[in-house]
């Protein structure tokens, strides 16, 4: 069996942001038939990512959000900036977190650590929404 749907995400600014609640709302009918599969999530931005981590504490996120910026600051001599001044930089962290996530599935339900959540990474400054293809294959 194989399951896909592409689906926007609601607004958000830059910082990483937990998101496994909004994605669960959008694929619960190809996840809940399936014994043991696989979720491959797909986000089709270059300015912005999709990866796991910790899942309670929103400091994480802020933690995770300075850590980039200092790896990757905005001060930079950035040449391509057509979209503004955080276009260079966000494509850069994009490439650094990634385009992808793989989970695995069991008896229905996303198979993720006690701790693990789905993070959307928004590099942009300005809020936007963000587009996700998610297939399931079982």
């Amino acid at each position: 069996m194989v399951w896909q749907k592409s689906f926007q995400l609601g607004k958000r600014g830059k910082g990483c942001h937990l998101i496994t609640d909004e994605v669960l709302m959008h694929i619960q009918a190809g996840l809940s038939p399936v014994k043991a599969g696989m979720l491959f999530l797909f986000i089709t931005h270059t300015s912005a990512a999709i990866t796991l981590n910790e899942n309670f504490d929103p400091d994480v996120r802020k933690d995770m959000t300075m850590a980039l910026d200092h790896v990757v600051p905005e001060d930079l001599r950035w040449i391509h900036t057509d979209e503004g001044p955080d276009d260079s930089v966000s494509h850069t962290k994009a490439s650094l977190v990634g385009s992808t996530v793989s989970i695995p599935i069991t008896d229905g339900r996303l198979n993720l650590g006690t701790w693990q959540g789905i993070y959307l990474c928004e590099f942009r400054i300005p809020p936007y929404s963000r587009k996700l293809v998610a297939t399931i294959l079982a």
